[in-house]
């Protein structure tokens, strides 16, 4: 299997946009408008400097050296994995396929992308152009392939993969998520066309399971800024390929939602601390099953605002009912599943406290005393001395963007070391 890079692996043009309008500024050019810079994704440089801007070949040239000014420090990473890729790569590894890269983006920049992104691994052989490579489809398409092989296919966003592909004479899928569109595509001839990342796998690998997801969960203190890092961390697993599914307890499904609104109506503060627990771990036995194993299933990753941990700390810790009366109840419910890592947003019970007050009217278990919320507290510590490993502890009295950025550090280090 030999890709293209851009457009086909990877959503690229943020990066050539940017790196485009800056090597028209510096040359003294107007800024491309939309329609051409769309035209940068795909082709060579200097093809597209010359075609698309009207340059002259060593106007085209000083425009090339400009653009790598900029991209080969900041415009390679401005770049995301299209959703799919990485389920893709991986299932392609499991059955035994060799896999390529040939692209018209220079070697050099190419790597470094891939690495970036975590995927080395899944590719047996980068090619672009060097100085003993030249920059035509076909030549870059021998030049990946290996040295026997039975049946090979180029899988790319436009017409020139697709016709590099025919002149190497192997089979070819042009996909239409990329840049090209399915008329372009079509009109080159390619055997097949896939709209979608999951029409690619249905093609190469049919009939195949996904390898496994991942289920993530974020615990903290009721204003710990739990929905401010989900927004942030979702951007960086979505920019890196991973498929994110959100969820939540108490809730994430048609039962555990009706669950959910018993537990924190403002009108049942006489309920039980059993009950409550038991409602709880109730609305968790239906998620777990109904949601969260098969979203791991179909290879996603589950992000989930609270699961088992906050039982424990709040039933366990607050009703003191005990941290491991509460991990018993919950047993059966949970029944082995857990998550792979915890965030878990460190923070005072009285600063989390006064942040959510100031945010909005708080619900039943909020409306509890300053005691209740130091024992939950307590709580939420020993679960995280019990299990060290599992719990990415990260203080949330920084900024958020302090804050998200180690977050997704630590949590996209733990799926690409799950992937290995």
């Amino acid at each position: 299997m030999i890709f293209d890079l851009d457009g086909t692996l990877t959503q690229s043009e943020e990066g050539i946009f940017n790196c485009v309008r800056y090597a028209a500024d510096k040359l003294g050019f107007a800024c491309p408008d939309a329609e051409t810079l769309h035209k940068f994704v795909g082709p060579r440089l200097m093809y597209s400097f010359q075609e698309y801007m009207g340059m002259d070949e060593p106007t085209a040239q000083r425009a090339v050296e400009t653009y790598r000014e900029r991209y080969t420090v900041v415009g390679l990473f401005e770049n995301r994995v299209y959703p799919g890729i990485r389920r893709l790569l991986r299932t392609l590894k499991r059955e035994g396929w060799y896999v390529g890269i040939a692209t018209g983006k220079p070697q050099g920049p190419a790597e470094r992308i891939i690495e970036h992104f975590g995927l080395s691994r899944y590719f047996d052989k980068i090619v672009g152009p060097t100085g003993s490579i030249g920059a035509e489809k076909d030549w870059l398409i021998r030049s990946a392939l290996p040295e026997d092989y039975d049946v090979a296919w180029m899988i790319g966003d436009r017409k020139f993969d697709v016709e590099g592909g025919k002149a190497v004479g192997i089979r070819t899928i042009g996909v239409g998520y990329g840049y090209g569109d399915e008329a372009e595509l079509r009109g080159a001839g390619c055997d097949v066309y896939a709209p979608t990342v999951q029409d690619v796998i249905d093609t190469l690998c049919p009939g195949t399971e996904p390898p496994e997801g991942a289920f993530l969960s974020i615990e903290g203190l009721d204003g710990s800024g739990k929905t401010t890092q989900i927004n942030l961390i979702t951007d960086e697993m979505d920019r890196y390929g991973f498929e994110v599914v959100h969820s939540r307890e108490p809730g994430g499904c048609r039962v555990s939602e009706a669950i959910r609104q018993v537990l924190l109506d403002v009108n049942n503060v006489g309920m039980d601390g059993v009950t409550e627990a038991m409602l709880y771990a109730a609305a968790r036995a239906q998620h777990v099953r109904e949601v969260i194993r098969p979203t791991v299933a179909a290879g996603k990753v589950l992000l989930c605002d609270r699961f088992v941990d906050s039982s424990v700390a709040y039933q366990g810790g607050g009703r003191q009912l005990g941290v491991q009366r509460i991990l018993d109840i919950n047993a059966p419910a949970v029944d082995g599943t857990l998550p792979m890592a915890t965030i878990y947003l460190d923070i005072d019970h009285k600063t989390s406290l006064k942040r959510r007050s100031a945010a909005s009217e708080l619900d039943r278990i909020e409306m509890e005393a300053d005691s209740f919320h130091a024992r939950t507290e307590a709580a939420y510590r020993e679960l995280i001395a019990r299990d060290p490993r599992r719990f990415i502890v990260v203080d949330a009295t920084q900024t958020p963007g302090e804050i998200g950025r180690q977050v997704a550090e630590r949590v996209l280090a733990r799926l690409m070391e799950a992937e290995a």
